[in-house]
């Protein structure tokens, strides 16, 4: 199966034994983990949801 790597778009097979997968190389694989570690990248969702929900 023929995958497009998230970070470059560069086409790939996809196979289990590339550890960089769904990456084409461990570079992209660390641009990726740079985007989500500078906040470039963020999930949805209300903030602080279901943080203090209790009352003490």
């Amino acid at each position: 199966m023929t995958i497009m790597c998230p970070t470059c778009k560069k086409s790939i097979e996809y196979d289990l034994n590339n550890t960089f997968r769904p990456f084409c190389s461990d570079k992209c694989k660390l641009i990726d983990l740079g985007a989500w570690a500078s906040e470039q990248y963020q999930i949805a969702g209300k903030e602080n949801e279901g943080l203090y929900d209790e009352e003490i």
